[in-house]
């Protein structure tokens, strides 16, 4: 990880602030930031916010063998991921320093304090085991990642339940959550680290260092214990000599802040316990603020429904009488109805218009019908007659065999004498229903 620059200017601010017992956010030198800790829908899945650090914790599992030489044992994996989203130093898919430091700190943090029964975890001795699966992502880094990183790790698995097995003979049944209650792991204690940082050489110490008092600090101690006051794990790194006396200050401060840590850790459990048996809202939709616009439910409003039907007759009262005068609908053109406030409704007049219309159009169609048959049968006659009469003139040319029939030109004048009469008839009725509009 490429650590953000430190101005000259800047290191001595912090340095000569730390020299007068000050720190940037207001705090003491022993004091920590404000843990928070919210637990997801699914067992085993925590968010832990150490200040602005925060970092995710899920655990799952599967069946899997056992190892060779512990046929007897179940199987914990811990990976821990720094991505850009926690902040722009860290790389993607590479293994900086910083990343090997973390995972090796959990897994003697957890792993080697034996902290997790892993013969709980047998189900068929050499044959089927649990592989217990602990994933920490970075979420934001704000210094101090290794605490907020074991705490999550911790609460993630005192959270977790693994489903419940069953085995008969060679055959091995898991039940679903609906089939039977999962099953918590066996956790004997929690160790949680405690880091202090150190500033010219040890003469200074500080809990719990932020990401600026990280990038001044010469070297960090870091101490795993629990409640029992039982040491699991300590490192020191940055290069500076220790007194005996420096070592034993600290642990007995990592004894108080564990003791805190551990207490805060079992009313958090014991409270999301509490509310997923009542079935009320728990998971990070409890842990996000109602104020924010990405809030699942918003506080309601008190109602007063006291008092409505005297309240309903003064509005009633106050407001002003109907009109009783409406306007009439006007049809600007037939096919067109008009339907408002305070107006009436114009759809019956349309409809009777339209059978009007439609009455008119069947008689002015009969009546059209039977010109046209009239007019066939006098071009019919007209063609016999002429057929009769007047003999067919044929060509003496050889190239020209081509048959003229003087009389086509009739039956063109009296499909135009037809189109004309119906036209007529159109127009004549068409102003009939004018009229007849005007007149109502």
């Amino acid at each position: 990880m490429k650590a953000t620059p430190v101005s000259n200017c800047e290191r001595r601010f912090l340095l000569r602030a730390i020299e007068e017992r000050k720190r940037l956010d207001g705090r003491q030198c022993y004091d920590y930031r404000n843990v928070r800790i919210s637990f997801g829908t699914d067992y085993g899945c925590c968010i832990v916010e150490l200040g602005k650090t925060r970092v995710l914790g899920q655990v799952s599992c599967e069946l899997v063998p056992p190892k060779p030489n512990r046929p007897t044992e179940g199987i914990l994996f811990f990976n821990v991921e720094l991505s850009p989203m926690a902040a722009p130093g860290f790389e993607p898919g590479r293994q900086s320093d910083l990343l090997v430091k973390l995972n090796r700190l959990i897994e003697r943090c957890l792993r080697n304090s034996k902290c997790v029964d892993t013969e709980s975890l047998c189900v068929v001795a050499g044959e089927k085991v649990w592989q217990i699966r602990l994933d920490l992502h970075v979420l934001n880094h704000d210094g101090n990642i290794i605490d907020a990183a074991s705490i999550a790790g911790i609460v993630a698995l005192c959270h977790f339940r693994r489903p419940d097995v069953s085995v008969q003979g060679e055959e091995v049944t898991v039940y679903t959550p609906e089939e039977r209650d999962p099953v918590p792991l066996s956790i004997h204690h929690m160790p949680i680290c405690v880091s202090f940082a150190f500033f010219q050489q040890g003469t200074y110490l500080l809990v719990d260092p932020s990401e600026r008092e990280e990038c001044v600090m010469d070297g960090v101690l870091v101490i795993a214990m629990n409640k029992h006051r039982e040491i699991c794990t300590i490192q020191s790194s940055g290069g500076i000599m220790l007194v005996k006396d420096q070592v034993l200050r600290c642990s007995k401060i990592t004894a108080v802040k564990v003791a805190e840590m551990t207490e805060l850790i079992q009313k958090a459990l014991e409270n999301d316990q509490k509310v997923r048996k009542e079935g009320g809202k728990f998971g990070f939709a409890e842990s996000i603020p109602n104020q924010k616009i990405t809030a699942f439910k918003m506080g309601s409003a008190a109602v007063d429904t006291n008092n409505v039907e005297e309240q309903a007759e003064e509005i009633i009262a106050k407001a002003d009488p109907p009109s009783e005068v409406f306007a009439k609908p006007i049809l600007h053109t037939p096919g067109t109805a008009q339907i408002g406030e305070g107006i009436e409704n114009s759809w019956g007049d349309l409809e009777e218009s339209e059978r009007e219309e439609a009455a008119e159009e069947e008689g002015e169609s009969e009546a059209t019908a039977f010109e046209c048959q009239t007019v066939e049968t006098e071009e019919t006659s007209t063609m016999s007659e002429t057929k009769k009469d007047e003999p067919i003139v044929l060509s003496d040319s050889e190239e020209e065999e081509v048959v003229i029939l003087e009389p086509q030109e009739l039956p063109k004048k009296t499909r135009t004498q037809t189109n004309s009469k119906q036209e007529n008839t159109s127009k004549k009725a068409f102003n009939k229903r004018r009229k007849k509009k005007r007149a109502a």
